[in-house]
């Protein structure tokens, strides 16, 4: 990796810039694709396709103040069961429209807390769910795991509904820094609920760790890291703490002047990335790390490795479908959105229509910059042909915007007779890189932009 003073001539520590989870990111949606938009999208996925799906649950008992996922505090059931009702008519109304013999190739819920629900509302939705669509052969299931609301009658919910993997936010385990963020989860609980998923049948085990936080220390992380170590997950993520407190109003709990500083963040990710690759894992892009053998490392290495929403993703799905308030949907022809707020989702859902309330409908020059931006996060490099694959008709204009890039980073992208490459020790900017074929963020910046921490 360059030296602090390089990465500081390159702007690496002033800059921000944006995860890159989507391209165009989620700030340039635009109203003007709408639920007529999804309507039409759903209706022209080929038949006999794979698709995704991906459920949110944004009710929480307890708001963690660094989180910046869409969600609200619930003291009692009611409001879950109310939306859970909601979820399952969006459900039978997506099974009106899509086409005949697709199956589903990966599902998701994430939150907020999914655990916070009730073994009975498992069973509901995993059963509305089991409507829907066939499961593809080798299809993955996977939840995100409070381990404060998780007991044996919810893990027994889970299993029966096909759970094969557990997502578990651990975030990090020192008291001092938890009581920093509103949160309180200990090494013992987590391990509890770790053997409780591993005896019940899970086969995968992901989980999350967080650098940057609140008088976060390089002991404490790499104590962190140390004890997650001893759990054996399978895929660790490492991300970059975000402080936005003037759009995530819960932020505004954290003091600023707590934080680790710009380059100490970079000393922080490689404090535990080293541990990580001492304990056998391989690291895949920017942020995350599995275990030989896993789906990760096979979609790096045979050039199929995506990046979305939930991070990096073996996930062979063209179609990603958002279930509930602030869902994603991906299509090829573009982006769709879901409203954010849990009341207009619950009554455009009621109305009887789709609850989509913005998007973006994908130009053919989108689609180019967003499949160099993947491949430069995914893989560190450009490569020609891959890119047009997806790009047809493109090469000149392809040529054009990787010349720029090249010139804008000597020594640093390198052209090749495939396309580009990033050097190794300036791996650090690929985030910095990318944002050069961001013509969205050239024309005005965009709102949520982190950071431009090795990890996203």
């Amino acid at each position: 990796m360059c030296q602090k003073s390089q990465l500081a001539k390159l702007g690496l520590f002033d800059a921000k810039v944006p995860r890159y989870t989507s391209y165009p990111t989620v700030p340039h949606f635009s109203p003007l694709v709408h639920a007529a938009h999804f309507q039409s999208w759903i209706g022209q996925i080929p038949k006999g396709s794979r698709i995704s799906l991906y459920l949110h649950v944004p009710f929480c008992r307890n708001l963690c103040w660094f989180c910046m996922c869409r969600t609200q505090g619930a003291r009692s059931d009611a409001p879950i069961s109310a939306y859970v009702d909601t979820l399952k008519q969006e459900i039978s109304l997506l099974q009106r429209h899509l086409p005949v013999d697709v199956t589903l190739s990966q599902i998701h819920w994430g939150g907020g807390t999914p655990t916070i629900l009730a073994p009975e509302m498992v069973r509901d939705l995993a059963e509305a769910l089991a409507g829907l669509a066939p499961l593809a052969s080798g299809a993955e299931f996977s939840v995100e795991i409070d381990p404060n609301e998780f007991d044996s009658p919810r893990c027994d919910a889970l299993m029966a509904a096909g759970l094969t993997r557990a997502s578990i936010g651990v975030q990090g385990f020192d008291a001092t820094t938890q009581q920093e963020i509103g949160r309180q989860l200990s090494y013992d609980r987590v391990a509890q609920v770790v053997a409780m998923l591993r005896q019940g049948g899970v086969r995968d085990l992901s989980t999350d760790l967080l650098f940057g936080l609140p008088h976060q220390s390089l002991e404490q992380i790499r104590q962190s890291t140390r004890q997650l170590l001893m759990l054996s997950p399978d895929r660790i993520a490492l991300y970059g703490y975000k402080h936005l407190p003037a759009m995530i109003r819960r932020q505004t709990m954290i003091r600023s002047e707590s934080l680790p500083k710009p380059e100490d963040r970079i000393d922080l990710f490689n404090a535990a990335r080293v541990l990580c690759l001492e304990a056998g894992y391989q690291q895949i892009g920017l942020d995350s790390f599995a275990r030989p053998g896993d789906g990760l490392i096979q979609a790096r290495d045979q050039h199929h490795l995506k990046r979305g929403f939930q991070g990096y993703s073996d996930d062979p799905a063209e179609v990603l479908i958002g279930l509930g308030a602030s869902a994603i949907s991906r299509f090829p022809q573009g982006f769709v959105q879901n409203a954010p707020s849990t009341a207009r989702y619950m009554a455009a859902i009621a109305a009887g229509g789709f609850a989509a309330a913005r998007g973006h409908d994908l130009t053919d020059d989108d689609r180019l910059r967003g499949e160099i931006i993947k491949a430069l996060l995914c893989v560190f490099a450009i490569p020609k042909d891959r890119v047009l694959a997806q790009c047809p008709g493109q090469e000149t204009r392809f040529d054009a915007l990787v010349s720029q890039a090249c010139a804008a980073f000597p020594g640093i992208l390198v052209k090749t007779k495939d396309g580009a490459l990033v050097t190794e020790e300036a791996r650090a900017i690929t985030r910095v890189i990318a944002r050069h074929f961001d013509a969205y963020e050239a024309a005005g910046g965009a709102a949520l932009s982190a950071p431009a921490s090795p990890a996203a």
